[in-house]
């Protein structure tokens, strides 16, 4: 593990990019306070919690920052380890001006007391402690409260919680709290000497006090201020800088003072206990004594072995920073023991801290750039101070390629994480729009897109003329974005000023309170610190802990001294073209090359000529190269993203699930990376450019020869090659912005998550709009963080102290190797694809393409579900298929595939995966390839063809492609799966209405199973929903099946007569029965029969379950019934009856619920009502029934029409239009009454009966109802049968007209009108015997002779016959006389 630390440190900015920090305003009005007065340079300080060291406390890596200006003090809240909420608060102190220094703030059981000092008045502020605003030490959520929430509900006027002080102070001050809860505040007299006032506790009443502390060690109480007129004008003791520390139920204030001496007063005595000259400790003071001091600084400190004090003296170009010790003699006395004096040539010191064993120190030196050093004063006998490498400020002049966009290049370089604030942004947005308005809560991309519009509205403002050349349009973007650029640069250079440090005692935490931000301090790895270090460090320095041999540490020193030189040496175009080239995955090698040349060419300064001697002075160049070269490499045996043991203790855990989690931790850590590999970047280019400068000079540098020169260009050039390459990734991705998702795509890609089966991998954390993260800030929130904390602490169980320098280098290190390329994690592209950055990693996937052999099948794979979430199916198809090479080889596809659950092969099992990912997403034109694809790979496997098979078909069927659908299921060699395939395509062919394809294709080896698969369908589901009985028709005519064809129609008509009794379906009835008929008309007459199918529509479905009877047991065996035989006759007479239901339903559409499963005989009794006699008749000739029920119906229509008004003539020409009327032509115009008397008529004559039966029922229904016989009826009876006629008459006592009757008759055979009786010869001697009815005759008689009324026609009848039996004796006897 390349973690090798040095002694330095590096600056990280870490700035949370939001656009203003949200300070909540508090404004402190004191009465009597006045306006104007001194104003005070800006101070800064810091308060750790005295747990903040401790894992498990609430207070953990928490801590106060806070900066005053003015009158107002901004107090922050900040926490490593979770966001805090309400945590930033402006305190504005009316009319008062903060004292440099003058904010303390100071930690009890309960609270939280800040104590301000300001030139007119002292405050205190009692803010709840962290631990009891939790019920709980452990805190889970990722948000907490700051103590800072309620701040707004106190009263800040109220007299317990500040007062005036009467008079005025000088600039140094300090506070603390007395043992008691007093509030003291000790502060510099103008006029020399100290001031204590005290505020009683805030929890109990009581005035201020006021004690002041003189040198004359004469204490006197005062109950107000006394004049300085009084006192005299002693200066000499004006204090400079104060401290205090309570010892031993004593407060000891530490005050040096103007004259250079440190005095030492006993709070409690009110006493000067100790007095010491600082020059003493100074060499070379002469003439020191008679100037005042003026910068001197005092810090205190506590030590295992006692109070360690610093001062420092201001001394122009010779600062000196002198430690002592506080030593307690007997009676209480107090000396000072010199323990370090350290000397230091910078100009202006900013602030410096004192740790029990080090100094660290801020400067700003001539050109007001920032300085930070630190020193151990114990164990420092050169006096060499340890370097600590700030972070430079932005380049003044951004380098724009010829191929760069000026306003896309200065909007990258000013909304890169690395280099701007937002609030300078901001400022300098309101300045160059001139202030027109003011910017308020900006998101990021929001500003970024203000600036935009305000830079470009600024350059076309000016513009005079409406046509430029592109050159001269860039020229112009170039001025006017430079200019933006220099406004922001002035104001991330105030922002970046220098006001403060800040050392945690418990953890080693390093902090740099700047005017805008606060930056931390993270120690620096061993190779980063030589390629960093100032060169009268690097020349100085003679060993380095990359090694342990002194021999090649030197080798390796003068080695790193010449990669400066090369540094120094690549001039700016030739360093962004070798960038240019490494994003453009040109060569590294060639590349280096390049630039070799150019500096070969363009050595002005000799530079290789230095290079070349001291490349002589090194004993072993290739150690030393293998030496950098393996602390460069990132590179882990092991997968470093591996979960490690589970960490024992719940508490324990639960605290390492936030440990470093808030987002300021993120910004830091991911920035630590980003600089991280940009100074490596770096070193490998160097390093590259001076191996092929090795190559170039070859044995004029090398005493070993051509087997080092072979070693170096066949290993170390494509290591270095292969580290730059790395690190230029690396430095690519923490640098580049992860992009806001909608939810929308969010949504889908977790749906393709859980169809990958990766579900569990984190989705995209609640991200602040205004804080835009980098794709690494990304990785590490959601994945990495949790991973390096367990595996940190997996190691280390018991220890649950925090040590700063220790933590923070483990956590960088573990996320560079975490993101290192060649290592077998793949957590961070898998973090991209979770989170959809899909551009980010389609980019990372292109950076490490060319070079990387690790995870080339998952990146492949990882590149395809970026082109699938673009919509580039084909581009996505062809990288999956590349990724499945890899698939038994890499742990990401492997974990992809260990989740199927069939027994097949990985690859079979990945080809699965994608497959399902790809039906998915909706593409199953590239399903299709690579299910045939997998086919190949199946050879073995009948189950996975099988399925394969099934996918291929099913996708066919989805896009139409019926054929190669079928071609599909015909290759499936799993039966039942073949089946269900076909069962599929044959119901979605009939929805859509593709029966011909349906019929036409043909089924070799299936042509029962489609058949049964359609017959299921067709009894299965609604009959005019749905038509599988057509298709099944059509299946059979198509294959000359004309039975079977007519079985399937017939079976259609028989289930249409039942189940759908519309018009619609005897329509369809009538049709099938048609069909049916068609059918067997085709056929042989011998052949010409069907199978009736069975009643009730009962099928044995296949596959079907048992059927159980209502005591839950298996039914029997059905019965088994007769088969019944249909020949054509039977069809025809089917299809007449089903003929006569549509005419009915036609005519009578409410009928047609009764008539589908009426009986021939019912079927005319229904049509007579109707009066579709025509219909009627057709049924009854068809079925061989009686007509008389027809005639009835008939004559009775008749009778009603005869009888009925006009409105049952209107509605009788409707029935009477849909018989048959007779042809003759009437001349005149005929009512319904005739027409309907006239169809009987025709009816009576187009069907003659045995012995007139027609005409007796019509006759015998008229006379019923008493209607006159029409003549026509009487005349075409009496031809039929006059006898019977005679018997009516007789029957209903129509005695007149039976007289009529049998005197008609009688002349009739006498041979008058003999033709209207059907007789065909009268009587005669040659003739046939003729005969009378006698018996009706006789009743007649009988029944005329009862009356007196009917004498008349008795006599005339009876005469009649006596003539009648006359005639017959005479006959008679000539007959005989005959023979």
């Amino acid at each position: 593990m390349a973690a090798v630390l040095e002694r330095s440190f590096i600056e990280i900015c870490g700035f949370e990019r939001e656009t203003l920090h949200r300070f909540r305003d508090v404004t402190v009005n004191l009465p009597g306070a006045l306006p104007g007065g001194l104003k005070f340079p800006d101070s800064a300080g810091a308060f750790h919690y005295e747990d903040s060291g401790k894992l498990l406390s609430v207070t953990s890596n928490r801590f106060i920052h806070w900066c005053t200006t003015g009158d107002s003090v901004h107090l922050v809240e900040q926490s490593l380890d979770t966001n805090l909420l309400n945590n930033a608060v402006r305190l504005q102190l009316t009319h008062c001006s903060v004292l440099p220094g003058g904010v303390h703030v100071h930690e009890t059981l309960n609270n939280v007391i800040i104590l301000v000092s300001t030139n007119q008045s002292v405050h205190r502020l009692v803010l709840p402690h962290p631990t009891r605003m939790y019920r709980s030490e452990l805190v889970t959520e990722l948000h907490m409260q700051s103590i800072f929430t309620d701040v707004g509900k106190l009263s800040l006027n109220d007299p317990s919680h500040g007062a005036l002080m009467p008079g005025s102070v000088g600039q140094t001050s300090t506070a603390w709290i007395g043992q008691s809860g007093e509030a003291h505040y000790a502060l510099a007299s103008p006029a020399g000497g100290i001031m204590v006032v005290s505020l009683p506790p805030h929890d109990t009443q009581g005035s201020m006090s006021v004690v002041e502390l003189k040198r004359s060690s004469m204490m006197q109480r005062l109950s107000g201020w006394m004049p300085s007129s009084i006192r005299g004008d002693q200066t000499a003791d004006l204090v400079l800088s104060l401290a205090v520390r309570e010892l031993e139920e004593d407060s000891f204030i530490f005050a040096l003072c103007q004259d250079h001496k440190l005095r030492m007063w006993s709070f409690r005595e009110q006493a000067c206990l100790l007095e010491a000259d600082m020059l003493d400790y100074m060499p070379a003071c002469r003439g020191l004594k008679r100037q005042s001091g003026q910068g001197h600084r005092l810090r205190v400190s506590s030590s295992s072995s006692g109070l360690v004090l610093c001062v420092y003296l201001s001394v122009p170009q010779r600062g000196q920073f002198t430690v002592l010790q506080l030593v307690a003699t007997d009676n209480n006395r107090y000396s000072l023991d010199h323990l370090s004096s350290l000397f230091s040539t910078q100009e202006t010191l900013a602030d410096f801290a004192l740790t029990s064993t080090d100094i660290w120190a801020v400067w700003l030196d001539d050109s007001n750039t920032t300085v930070v050093k630190y020193i151990n004063f114990e164990h420092n006998t050169a006096g060499q101070w340890n370097q600590v490498f700030v972070q430079p400020p932005p380049e003044e002049e951004v380098h724009i390629g010829v191929d760069q966009d000026p306003r896309e290049t200065y909007l990258e370089v000013l909304f890169s994480p690395l280099h701007f604030t937002a609030s300078a942004i901001v400022k300098a947005l309101q300045i160059y729009r001139r202030g027109s308005e003011r910017i308020t809560d900006l998101s990021w991309d929001s500003l970024k897109k203000e600036v935009t519009v305000a830079v470009e509205s600024e350059l076309q403002s000016s513009v005079t003329e409406f046509e430029f050349s592109q050159e001269e349009y860039r020229q112009l973007q170039v001025e006017f974005w430079s200019k933006f650029y220099a406004c922001c640069l002035q104001y991330q250079e105030v922002q970046s000023l220098p006001l403060g440090l800040t050392v945690n005692h418990n953890t080693g935490l390093v902090c740099l309170l700047k005017k805008g931000f606060v930056s931390f301090l993270l120690p620096c790895f061993a190779v980063d610190h030589l390629y960093l270090s100032y060169d009268e460090y690097l020349f100085s320095e003679d060993e380095t802990p990359i090694t342990e041999d002194p021999d090649l540490g030197r080798d390796v020193l003068q080695l790193v001294q010449c990669l400066r030189l090369v540094s120094d040496a690549v001039s700016g175009e030739m360093a962004y073209e070798m960038e240019k080239a490494l994003e453009h995955l040109e060569s590294p090698e060639r590349a280096a090359d390049l630039v070799l040349e150019n500096l070969l060419s363009n050595d002005d300064e000799n530079v290789i000529e230095e290079i070349q001697n001291k490349l002589q002075d090194i004993r072993n160049p290739m150690a030393a190269m293998i030496v950098l070269l393996r602390e460069l490499d990132l590179e882990t045996d092991s997968d470093a993203g591996g979960e490690g043991p589970v960490i024992p203790g719940l508490n324990l855990r639960i605290s390492l699930s936030q440990l470093l989690g808030s987002s300021s931790a993120v910004s830091v850590v991911c920035q630590a990376v980003c600089h991280l590999t940009m100074t490596r970047t770096l070193f490998c280019r160097d390093l590259l450019i001076l191996q092929k400068l090795y190559l170039r000079f070859g044995d004029n540098v090398f005493l070993g020869g051509g087997a080092q020169l072979l070693q170096l260009q066949q290993d170390l050039i494509p290591r270095s090659s292969n580290l730059l390459s790395s690190y230029y990734l690396l430095k690519h991705i923490s640098q580049s912005l992860a992009s806001s998702v909608p939810i929308d795509i969010i949504d889908a890609n977790l749906q393709h998550l859980t169809v990958l089966e990766l579900s569990d991998t984190p989705t995209l954390s609640n991200r602040s709009v205004l804080s835009p993260q980098t794709v690494v800030e990304l990785f590490y929130q959601t994945v990495a963080r949790k991973m390096i904390i367990s595996q940190i602490y997996s190691q280390q169980q018991s220890n649950t102290l925090l040590h700063w320098s220790h933590m923070i280098s483990n956590v960088v290190i573990l996320l560079a190797q975490l993101l290192w390329p060649s290592n077998p994690g793949f957590q961070f592209p898998e973090c991209l694809m979770a989170n959809c950055q899909y551009t980010q990693l389609q980019e990372y996937v292109r950076l490490i393409g060319p070079w990387c052999q690790v995870n080339i099948g998952s990146c492949r794979f990882m590149l395809g579900q970026c082109y699938l979430a673009n919509g580039e199916g084909q581009k996505a198809l062809q990288c999956f298929q590349e990724a499945a090479t890899e698939v038994e080889k890499e742990e990401f596809l492997m974990k992809l595939t260990g989740t199927e659950e069939e027994a097949s092969t990985p690859r079979l099992q990945y080809y699965n995966k994608v497959l399902r990912l790809l039906e998915d997403v909706g593409l199953p034109e590239l399903v299709i390839q690579l299910a045939s694809l997998a086919i190949t790979e199946a050879v073995s496997d009948v189950n996975s063809q099988a399925a394969l098979w099934t996918r291929i078909f099913k996708h066919h069927l989805d896009l139409g492609h019926n054929s190669e659908a079928y071609e599909a299921l015909t290759q499936n060699p799993d039966l039942s799966m073949q089946l269900d395939c076909l069962r599929q395509l044959v119901v979605v062919l009939c929805e859509r209405s593709q029966l011909q394809d349906l019929v036409q294709f043909s089924y070799v080896n299936l042509h029962d199973e489609v058949v049964s698969i359609i017959e299921s369908r067709a009894r299965g589901l609604d009959l005019l929903a749905h038509n599988y009985y057509e298709l099944l028709y059509s299946f059979h005519i198509n294959r000359h099946n004309y039975r079977k064809a007519g079985t399937v129609m017939f079976e259609f008509g028989m289930r249409l007569g039942r189940e759908v009794r519309t018009r619609l379906g005897l329509q369809k009835q009538v049709n099938c029965y048609l069909a049916a008929l068609n059918c067997l008309r085709l056929i042989r007459p011998e052949y010409a029969w069907i199978v009736q199918p069975a009643s009730g529509a009962v099928y044995e479905r296949p596959g079907a379950s048992p059927k159980r009877n209502s005591d839950g047991e298996f039914s029997s065996e059905p019965v088994k019934h007769q088969v019944d035989i249909l020949e054509l006759k039977d069809l025809e007479k089917e299809y007449i009856l089903s003929r006569s239901r549509l005419t009915l339903a036609q005519y009578h559409p409410p009928s047609a619920a009764i008539a589908g499963s009426a009986s021939a005989v019912e079927m005319v009794a229904l049509l007579v009502q109707t009066g579709l006699f025509d219909s009627a008749l057709s049924v009854c000739q068809t079925f061989k029934l009686n007509l008389t029920s027809v005639f009835e119906g008939m004559t009775f229509k008749c009778i009603k029409l005869q009888f009925g008004g006009e409105e049952s003539q209107n509605e009788a020409w409707s029935w009477l239009a849909a018989n048959q009327l007779s042809s003759v032509v009437n001349t005149k115009e005929s009512s319904a009454t005739d027409e309907a008397w006239q169809l009987l008529s025709s009816y009576l004559d187009r069907y003659p009966s045995a012995n007139g039966q027609h005409h007796r029922c019509v006759i015998n229904k008229l006379l019923s109802h008493g209607v006159p016989l029409p003549d026509w009826l009487i005349k075409s009876y009496k031809e039929v049968d006059a006898a019977s006629l005679l018997r009516l008459y007789l029957n209903f006592d129509l005695l007149e007209a039976a007289a009529e009757l049998v005197l008609e008759y009688v002349d009739a055979l006498q041979g008058r009108g003999h033709q209207y009786f059907g007789i065909e010869r009268p009587l005669s001697a040659t003739s046939s015997s003729v005969w009378l009815p006698y018996t009706s005759i006789d009743q007649l008689l009988q029944t005329l002779n009862e009356t007196q009324t009917n004498s008349r026609i008795y006599n005339k009848v009876r005469d009649k016959l006596d003539d009648y039996h006359k005639l017959v004796e005479q006959t008679t006897k000539r007959r005989l006389v005959t023979r």
